[in-house]
């Protein structure tokens, strides 16, 4: 199970967003409803990658649009990085879920989603060729720094390690999805502090780099 055979060569993002459309790469593609690609500018410095599209992105086909991305929108405003400075996707590519009633309910992509999607990943990487990515998360982080990264030791530190075979420069923090779990008020605020705080991390990481 791999979307290898669909990944084409050396490609820009949008011959790679063209060419997703029509991944087979694992079941996941039967039930969703399109495959959520990316968003942003293909050249950014400053890459986002979350986990999978949620219910309102398979609808829409652009990743970060439901509650979970206005939030991040706010976090990365309010960190000071411009949004033309960005570069949006996901480690999976379809929304998996589970139906009850007329609810798709959100389930965690398996390893073997995040194996069969990760080709994808790679050559976005190659074509974007961003100067930090941030992870999004756990599974993101895992996806790209392997399953012994733990996000409440590491979160919001710039790492050095090698991605596909290249030199990267990476920052975890939370998902916006889990600031939204935590329960309203004071620790829901601290948690979103956190994230713009790491957010702001990155943004002058960005800016050393630039000097």
């Amino acid at each position: 199970m791999s979307a290898a055979e669909w990944v084409p060569d050396q490609a820009d993002v949008a011959a790679l967003r063209t060419a997703a459309a029509g991944c087979a790469g694992c079941e996941l593609h039967g039930p969703a409803t399109q495959t959520v690609f990316s968003a942003g500018n293909p050249r950014a410095p400053l890459m986002l990658v979350g986990e999978q599209p949620g219910d309102v992105e398979d609808r829409e086909g652009i990743p970060f649009v439901g509650p979970a991305g206005r939030l991040l929108q706010e976090a990365v405003d309010e960190a000071g990085i411009e949004r033309t400075r960005l570069y949006v996707t996901n480690a999976v590519k379809h929304f998996r879920f589970e139906l009850r009633g007329r609810r798709r309910i959100h389930q965690t992509p398996q390893i073997r989603h995040l194996k069969a999607c990760r080709p994808w990943l790679s050559a976005e990487i190659a074509a974007v060729a961003p100067d930090l990515i941030v992870c999004l998360g756990a599974i993101a982080a895992k996806t790209l720094l392997g399953n012994d990264f733990r996000l409440t030791q590491d979160r919001g530190r710039l790492i050095d390690a090698e991605v596909d075979g290249r030199p990267r420069r990476l920052i975890a923090t939370a998902h916006p999805s889990a600031v939204l779990r935590t329960p309203a008020g004071t620790e829901r605020d601290e948690a979103y502090a956190a994230l713009v705080a790491d957010l702001r991390t990155a943004a002058a990481a960005l800016e050393q780099s630039s000097d």
